[in-house]
C-alpha cells in the first residue's frame, strides 16, 4: 500500500486526511498511556533485521514453500539447522525469515508452544503494535528528527502490519447471484480510517523531521554543567525527561511563532488520531464479563454527590462539578472515569429499552423515565470528556481494557491500536513543545525583569 505522504505544517491537510464526521468527540484532550495488555514484546527480534532492507511487495507471497524435514529432527537440532542456514542467508532471504517468524509468533497467539494457550490473533496483532511503538518511540523524548534505522524498521514493521487490512473484505456480496469472492469489497471502517491514519503518521513523522537545526538544545539537569544554562526547572517526577536550553535572550520572535504553529499542528493531528480512536471502542462489542460487574443502577456507580449534580434542574457544568470533587491525582481521576462511563452505559442502556418498549406501549411513565437518562447520559458523556480533557495522561478505561482484552476483530483491533499510538506521539510531540515554550517563556520573564531593575 502506497503510503501517502503530506507537509506537517498545513492545517488543511489533516481535514482532508480525516474527512468523516466523529459526533460526540470534538473536544480537545491529549491521548491515553497506550494499553497495558501487551504481555510480551518481539523488541530483539525487530533490532536483529536489516534497517536497510525494504520488505516484499504485498502482492507477493510471505511464505515460502517449506522443504520436507527429517521426522527425526527434534527441537535442538532443528534450531541449529535454523542458525547455520541463517549465515549463508543473502538480505532477501533473511528479511523473509524475519516476516515469517513474526508472522508465525502472531498466527500462535503469542503462545509459542502450540498447545493454544495464547491470545486470540486481534490481541496479538494489538500487541504487537503497541510494543513496536515502545521499540521506536519508547525512549524519544527530544524534539529531533527520527534516525534513519528506526525510520526504516517503523515503516518497514508498519507495512507488515497494516498489510493484513489488503486482505480484509466485506463478507456480505452487494449481488447475491455472484459468488462473494467475485464481488469481494474492503469493509468501509477500513476504507475510511486507514488512508486518514497513514497521512496523520507522515505528517507526524514529517514535524519530527522538521526539528533539525534548531536554536535549542537539550541538557540533562544532573549535570554541573547544565547549571550555567538557560532553561526552567522540571517537576522531580519527570526526572528522566531531557530538559531544553535555550540562547540567553531565548528564540527570536519568528523562530517563537514557528514553533507554536508547529504545536497547533500537532495538536489538531492529536484530535484527528483521538476521534478515530473513540469511533473505534464505541464500535466494539462491550463483553458480558463487563456487563456482569454492573451495578443495577447508574445513581449506585457514580456516587450520590456526583448523581446530585447530574440529576439537577440547574444549568449543568462539568468544570464545576469536576472543581466540586477536589480531585488530587491521576489514579483518583481514572476511578472516577470508571464510575461516571459504567453510568453512561447503565442510562444508554435502559434509553434503548425505554425505546423498544415505547413502541408498543406508550405510557407516559416510560417516556418520562426516558427522557431522563437521555438527559443523564448527555450529561455523563459531558463530563467524561471534561475530565480526560483535564487529565490528558488519563490511562484507558476499565470499559475499554475490557473490550480489547475480548476483541476478536482483526481489523478493528489494527485501527484501534494505529489511531491509540498517533494519538500517544502526537501528545507527547505537543508536550516536547510546550517545555521548550515555557523555558523561553521563563527566559524572556528574566531579561526584562533584569532591564527594569
Amino acid at each position: 500500500m502506497a503510503r501517502m505522504m503530506g507537509s506537517p505544517m498545513r492545517r488543511d491537510d489533516i481535514s482532508i486526511a480525516y474527512s468523516h464526521p466523529s459526533p460526540g468527540y470534538g473536544s480537545s484532550r491529549y491521548s491515553r498511556t497506550y494499553s497495558n495488555l501487551s504481555s510480551s514484546s518481539h523488541a530483539d527480534e525487530e533490532e536483529s533485521s536489516n534497517p536497510e532492507s525494504t520488505p516484499p511487495p504485498r502482492t507477493a507471497s510471505r511464505f515460502a514453500p517449506r522443504p520436507p524435514s527429517s521426522p527425526c529432527l527434534n527441537k535442538l537440532s532443528m534450531k541449529k539447522n535454523v542458525n547455520v542456514t541463517a549465515a549463508h542467508l543473502n538480505p532477501e532471504d533473511e528479511e523473509l525469515e524475519l516476516i515469517k517468524d513474526k508472522y508465525t509468533k502472531l498466527l500462535l497467539g503469542e503462545d509459542m508452544s502450540g498447545g493454544g494457550k495464547g491470545v486470540c490473533s486481534a490481541v496479538a496483532i494489538s500487541n504487537a503494535i503497541t510494543n513496536l511503538f515502545a521499540t521506536i518511540f519508547g525512549t524519544c523524548h527530544k524534539l529531533e528528527p527520527l534516525s534513519p534505522e528506526k525510520k526504516s524498521m517503523w515503516r518497514r514493521e508498519m507495512d507488515s502490519f497494516l498489510s493484513i487490512c489488503d486482505f480484509i473484505t466485506d463478507p456480505s456480496p452487494i449481488d447475491q447471484t455472484i459468488p462473494e469472492a467475485d464481488t469481494a469489497q474492503p469493509r468501509m471502517d477500513i476504507v475510511m480510517n486507514l488512508p486518514a491514519l497513514e497521512k496523520l503518521e507522515n505528517m507526524l513523522l514529517d514535524l519530527l523531521d522538521s526539528f533539525d537545526g534548531t536554536d535549542f538544545w537539550y541538557g540533562d539537569p544532573r549535570n554541573d554543567s547544565f547549571k550555567s544554562t538557560k532553561s526552567f526547572s522540571r517537576s522531580e517526577d519527570k526526572w528522566w525527561v531531557p530538559v531544553p536550553c535555550l540562547p540567553d535572550n531565548g528564540l527570536s520572535i519568528l523562530a517563537s511563532k514557528e514553533l507554536q504553529k508547529k504545536r497547533d499542528c500537532a495538536n489538531q493531528i492529536h484530535k484527528a488520531a483521538m476521534a478515530i480512536n473513540n469511533d473505534i471502542l464505541a464500535e466494539m462489542e462491550v463483553p458480558e464479563s463487563y456487563i456482569t460487574t454492573l451495578p443495577k443502577s447508574g445513581r449506585l456507580s457514580v456516587g450520590d454527590d456526583i448523581y446530585y449534580h447530574m440529576q439537577t434542574t440547574d444549568q449543568f457544568s462539568a468544570e464545576t462539578v469536576l472543581s466540586s470533587l477536589h480531585i488530587s491525582s491521576e489514579h483518583e481521576a481514572l476511578e472516577i472515569a470508571d464510575k461516571v462511563e459504567a453510568a453512561l452505559y447503565i442510562w444508554k442502556r435502559k434509553v434503548s429499552i425505554s425505546h423498544n418498549r415505547a413502541a408498543w406501549d406508550m405510557r407516559s411513565d416510560l417516556a418520562n423515565d426516558g427522557d431522563k437518562n437521555v438527559v443523564l447520559s448527555s450529561r455523563a458523556k459531558s463530563l467524561l470528556l471534561c475530565l480526560k480533557e483535564q487529565y490528558p495522561s488519563l490511562s484507558q478505561t476499565t470499559l475499554d481494557t475490557s473490550k480489547l482484552h475480548y476483541n476478536k476483530d482483526v481489523g478493528k483491533a489494527i485501527l484501534e491500536s494505529y489511531s491509540r499510538i498517533l494519538e500517544s506521539l502526537a501528545y507527547n510531540i505537543v508536550s516536547w513543545i510546550d517545555d521548550v515554550l515555557r523555558a523561553n517563556d521563563s527566559i524572556r520573564n528574566s531579561v526584562s525583569y533584569s532591564y527594569t531593575i
